[in-house]
């Protein structure tokens, strides 16, 4: 439920540029979308993550500059200063604090060795580093049209991929509980 609530602005402004082929408009229903998103959220759990309020405050700014300078390269950037953002805030999480933000995230869930959750963090730098650069890389050599459906179905698959290999990773360094307990 979490993830489609997570992808349901995207969803909408999916829908929106398909059924009219207007970028700007799309964008332009992106921003309510993303403000009722994170009300929602905040209704129902009474907290919102940073990683959605960044993305919110970028999808009010860039897609609000999209939507004023009639535009599209504001909002097709927004999905690269997303990732590079999020791989920015990792990478420092490596230096900053005694656990990496994967291990405040996960830490509660499984339990592995200090080098597995640096690896892991690192690998989400790598990840964010190259999901940014891989949607200009769409973003800039291909057609509109061609973006949008990446945007959607190409950032999601890679994503689901990665988090599938995070997943094989992760059963390799996991340590038993059982042997933590004795």
């Amino acid at each position: 439920m979490k993830l489609l609530l997570d992808f349901l602005p995207i969803i909408i402004f999916f829908i929106v540029y398909k059924t009219t082929n207007d970028i700007i408009l799309a964008t332009a229903i992106l921003i309510p979308a993303t403000l009722l998103q994170m009300l929602y959220t905040w209704f129902r759990t009474h907290k919102v993550e940073k990683m959605q309020l960044v993305t919110l405050a970028l999808v009010v700014v860039l897609g609000g500059a999209t939507v004023l300078f009639q535009d599209k390269t504001f909002i097709q950037w927004k999905p690269t200063v997303v990732n590079w953002l999020f791989g920015l805030a990792f990478l420092g999480s490596q230096f900053i604090g005694e656990k990496t933000i994967v291990e405040r995230i996960m830490g509660s869930n499984i339990a592995l060795p200090e080098f597995a959750w640096r690896k892991l963090n690192i690998a989400w730098v790598i990840f964010f580093v190259a999901m940014g650069a891989i949607n200009l890389f769409v973003a800039y050599t291909f057609s509109e049209e061609t973006w949008v459906n990446f945007k959607l179905f190409g950032m999601l698959g890679l994503t689901l991929i990665f988090i599938i290999a995070q997943g094989v990773y992760l059963s390799r360094h996991i340590e038993n509980s059982e042997s933590n307990d004795s």
